[in-house]
C-alpha cells in the first residue's frame, strides 16, 4: 500500500492518548502503512517513540469555550495538513467535518457515544430543556453527517445509524494481557472499577461497598472530580480508607490502568451503574479490559448486561439499588473461589478468542482500504461489519 495516504483523527475532548483513538486506530493504521496525525489536546503525557505526529491544540477548561475555540483551532490544523481521510471523535466536530469534506477526501465521524441519550445526563442544561436539546442534536447530527462515513464502537448505535460500520472497541491484546496469567491463588479483598469516574457511573454506589461489605477495599481508576471524589468518601463513612481513588482531576493513562490489573490478585471488577436509559443496551468497555485480565464481573442487571455475563458464564449481574445484592454477589465470590476463578478463565478465553482489538484491527484496515479505492461503488455500499 502507498505510504503516501495520509489520515488525520481529530479530538478536542479525548486525551492525547485515549486508547480507542491513538492505541488501537491510530497505531493500527500508521502499522498497515497508512502516514497518521493526531490532532488533539494538549496531554500531560509525554508521547515517546511514536511514528504518529500529535498536533497539539489549546485545551480549554470551560466546555463552550472548548467547542467554539478548539474547534477553530483544530479545523485550521486539519486544513494546512490537506490530508486524504480525515476522523473526527467528537459530536462538536461535526460542523468541522463538514467544512473539510470534499469531492477528493473521505471524512469519516467516530461515534463512541449514543450522544442524544448521554445530553438527557447533562447536569449543565437545565432539566426541562432536555428533551428539546437532545432531539435538536439529533437533527443536526443528521444533517452534518449525512456526506460522511460512520464508524459505531456500539453494535446497538445501528439502531439509529444503519449506515455505519462496526468497528467496536475491544481490548487491546497487549503484552501484559497475553502474558498474564489466571492462577489459583488466593485473592485479595479489593474490588478494582477502571474508566471516567462519574455518578451516573455508579461512582456514588460503588464507594459504599466498604460499608456494605466488610473487610474489601474499592480502587477507582479514572479521571474524577475532587468534588466527586469528596463524595465518594462520605459514602464511604468511617471506612474511607478502603476507598482508593486514584485520577483526582487528572488523566490516568492506560499503561497505568493494565499494570494495576496485572499486579493485584483482585475478587472482581465492578460496574454498578444507576439505572439510566443511557446504558442499557451499552457493552462496556471496561467488561472486556476485566475478561481479558480474568477478572469475574460485578455489574447492573441490566438486561443487555446480565445477557452478556451469563452467554460468557464471568459474572453476577444485580440491582444496583438492592445494597443487600450487593453484599451477597461478593460474599459468593469470596466463599467460592473455584467458581469465581472460572468466571474469570471463562470471560479471558472468549476476550482472547473473540472480543479482542486483533479482530476489529483487521475490519478497521479492511475497511479503510475499501473507502481508498478509486472505485466509489465500494464506498456507497454502506453498514457493513466485514465480521
Amino acid at each position: 500500500m502507498p505510504t503516501t495516504k495520509k489520515v488525520v483523527h481529530i479530538t478536542t475532548v479525548h486525551h492525547p492518548l485515549d486508547p480507542r483513538i491513538y492505541y488501537k486506530q491510530c497505531q493500527s493504521l500508521q502499522q498497515a502503512g497508512y502516514d497518521v496525525t493526531l490532532i488533539a489536546p494538549d496531554g500531560d503525557q509525554v508521547i515517546q517513540n511514536s511514528n504518529i505526529q500529535v498536533v497539539p491544540i489549546k485545551k480549554h477548561k470551560n466546555k463552550w469555550l472548548r467547542m467554539l475555540l478548539s474547534s477553530v483551532q483544530a479545523y485550521k490544523q486539519a486544513r494546512k495538513l490537506s490530508a486524504d481521510y480525515y476522523q473526527i471523535h467528537d459530536p462538536e466536530l461535526l460542523p468541522v467535518a463538514w467544512l473539510l469534506k470534499n469531492k477528493h477526501n473521505v471524512v469519516i465521524y467516530d461515534i463512541h457515544e449514543d450522544y442524544e441519550t448521554s445530553i438527557m445526563q447533562k447536569e449543565y442544561i437545565a432539566r426541562p430543556l432536555r428533551k428539546f436539546v437532545a432531539k435538536t442534536y439529533r437533527f443536526m447530527e443528521k444533517f452534518f453527517s449525512k456526506n460522511l462515513e460512520l464508524i459505531l464502537a456500539e453494535k446497538y448505535y445501528k439502531e439509529k445509524n444503519p449506515s455505519g460500520t462496526c468497528i467496536l472497541n475491544y481490548p487491546l491484546l497487549n503484552e501484559k494481557v497475553i502474558n498474564h496469567e489466571v492462577n489459583e491463588q488466593p485473592t485479595e479483598n479489593k474490588l478494582i472499577y477502571t474508566g471516567n469516574v462519574s455518578v451516573e457511573r455508579g461512582a456514588l454506589i460503588q464507594a459504599r461497598i466498604p460499608q456494605i461489605a466488610e473487610g474489601t477495599s474499592v480502587h477507582v481508576y479514572g479521571k474524577c472530580p475532587k468534588a466527586l471524589a469528596d463524595k465518594m468518601y462520605e459514602q464511604a463513612g468511617p471506612r474511607k480508607d478502603q476507598l482508593h481513588i486514584q485520577g483526582i482531576d487528572s488523566y490516568v493513562p492506560k499503561t497505568e490502568i493494565d499494570q494495576a490489573y496485572a499486579s493485584t490478585k483482585w475478587l472482581a471488577g465492578i460496574a454498578l451503574f444507576p439505572p439510566d436509559e443511557h446504558y442499557y443496551k451499552k457493552e462496556l468497555t471496561k467488561f472486556f479490559e476485566y475478561m481479558s485480565f480474568g477478572l469475574p464481573i460485578i455489574c447492573s442487571n441490566f438486561p443487555v448486561w446480565k445477557a452478556f455475563v451469563e452467554q460468557h458464564a464471568c459474572g453476577i449481574a444485580v440491582d444496583p439499588t438492592n445494597e443487600a445484592e450487593i453484599q451477597r454477589a461478593i460474599t459468593y465470590l469470596k466463599d467460592n473461589p473455584a467458581e469465581a476463578l472460572q468466571m474469570g478463565q471463562n470471560g479471558r478465553k472468549a476476550v482472547l478468542e473473540q472480543l479482542n482489538w486483533d479482530k476489529e484491527k483487521e475490519k478497521l484496515i479492511l475497511w479503510y482500504d475499501e473507502l481508498r479505492k478509486e472505485d466509489k461503488v465500494s464506498v456507497q455500499e454502506k453498514g457493513r461489519d466485514y465480521s
